[in-house]
């Protein structure tokens, strides 16, 4: 989660916040590919999670990654609670229960993308092994109850815990025992976005199914492949969802933009103090109206700060967000940004999946979305199942990066990347159910060994 803003501009109008996101276009050859991960850390010695302080707590490591990248620490009442990059972009942040993520910076091809995912890797494996800390990458925890699970001492949190349980019955879980991986792309002009956004929500539960990572909580299979997915379904339907209104004729920017102004507010940041004001109207604050700031007045930080709380399937900034998968293995993190870069940064690929999706109704969509978190790949729909649509856009997103051709080391394009996908949509078989597989198998029901063989 990027670092909350302090851009005390006014915003004077709702102009002002349609401008803020018309201003993300840019010409093709300055798109770029912004891929962000997280990953469960957890003791070596017991497979217990971390808490922030002690010596060999979160914040020694974050302080420890410091002196390593000579980053700029990011700071909540005098603790660390992140680092920034001041140079290239990227950031290290918490999630509410010590989850720890890279949000990479905005990269030009995929190859870039794993350098940077294999230096970040390694660089936290060099301070984490000393402390004693490993890191697992899979979309929910496994193994630890929510009060086991540690709090990360961000403002912000403190606010969302007290609202989450008033929206929906997983809200918690949610921040405290979820992972993912996502990948943020560029548009050109409103109506590339739009397509973007058409496709990327149409198809994310496409992605979900491919990327199915999450079948086991407190240490037994909970049903589902992917369990990140299923919190997702009940955790506040305010801000999270499939956006059937992105479908509807005349989409754009205004239309997200009316529909952020009415999801409610979580805080307002003045200075270092969050003002508790969940449940209220932005659209009272851009009237200098709200109940819990009388006569303050929106500013760009808010209006930023606000589009950061808002958690559809594909989320709109000055970029898209492509939000629908599990925590993932290391080459799965690559992955996705290669399925997403093939599918949406080619303008033929993105026609094929335009058209791929042509006729699906707002109920398929969101019956896809409803059933893939237990059934994944199996998923029937129509006269077929989610696995065979799930070959055909694999097969789209080869030849959209086949035909981008962004080379590197003298490799012709991208296409390895996504070689992961390829192989799980033609087996049927997703990580979630191989993993499955080892725990009724050759683990015996150990869920520690998870931590064993699936580590970073």
């Amino acid at each position: 989660m990027a670092r909350d803003q302090d851009d005390l501009r006014p915003i004077g109008a709702r102009e002002e916040l349609v401008a803020e996101l018309e201003a993300g276009c840019k010409p093709p050859d300055d798109f770029r590919i912004g891929t962000e991960h997280e990953k469960f850390g957890f003791r070596l010695l017991d497979r217990t999670p971390v808490p922030y302080e002690g010596d060999d707590g979160i914040r020694a490591l974050l302080e420890n990654m410091q002196a390593i990248l000579r980053w700029q620490p990011i700071l909540d009442e005098g603790r660390i609670i992140g680092l920034t990059d001041p140079t290239g972009g990227g950031a290290i942040s918490l999630e509410p229960g010590g989850q720890f993520e890279l949000s990479g910076a905005p990269l030009k091809s995929i190859h870039h993308t794993c350098r940077e995912v294999h230096s970040h890797l390694a660089q936290v494996r060099e301070v984490a092994d000393r402390l004693g800390i490993g890191f697992l990458g899979v979309g929910v925890s496994p193994k630890w109850t929510r009060d086991e699970t540690p709090v990360m001492p961000k403002s912000r949190y403190k606010i969302m815990m007290s609202y989450m349980p008033k929206v929906g019955g997983k809200g918690l879980d949610m921040m405290f025992r979820t992972c993912t991986v996502q990948v943020n792309l560029d548009f050109s002009s409103e109506a590339d976005m739009v397509r973007k956004m058409r496709a990327g929500l149409a198809l994310q539960p496409i992605a979900t199914a491919l990327f199915a990572n999450s079948p086991f909580l407190e240490s037994e299979p909970n049903g589902y492949l992917s369990y990140r997915s299923e919190i997702w379904r009940d955790t506040d339907p305010d801000r999270s969802g499939m956006l059937p209104f992105a479908f509807e004729d005349g989409f754009g920017f205004e239309r997200y933009v009316d529909y952020a102004l009415d999801v409610p507010m979580y805080f307002v940041k003045r200075g270092e103090t969050y003002h508790d004001v969940a449940g209220q109207s932005f659209r009272d604050l851009l009237d200098g109206k709200l109940p819990g700031l009388p006569g303050e007045v929106a500013m760009r930080s808010d209006w930023v700060n606000h589009l950061s709380t808002i958690f559809p399937e594909v989320r709109l900034k000055r970029f898209l967000e492509m939000r629908g998968t599990d925590g993932s293995p290391w080459r799965g993190i690559c992955a996705l940004p290669a399925l997403w870069v093939g599918l949406l940064y080619d303008d033929t690929a993105l026609d094929a999946a335009l058209d791929l999706i042509a006729g699906w109704t707002d109920e398929e969509r969101q019956g896809l979305r409803d059933a893939v978190p237990k059934t994944a790949l199996k998923t029937p729909f129509r006269n077929t199942t989610v696995q065979e649509i799930a070959v055909q856009v694999v097969e789209i997103a080869r030849d959209g990066l086949k035909r981008r051709a962004a080379g590197f080391g003298g490799e012709a394009d991208e296409t390895r990347f996504i070689e992961p996908l390829a192989e799980i949509a033609e087996t049927g078989v997703t990580n979630a159910e191989r993993l499955l597989g080892l725990y009724r198998g050759e683990w015996g029901g150990d869920i520690d060994r998870l931590f064993c063989e699936e580590a970073y």
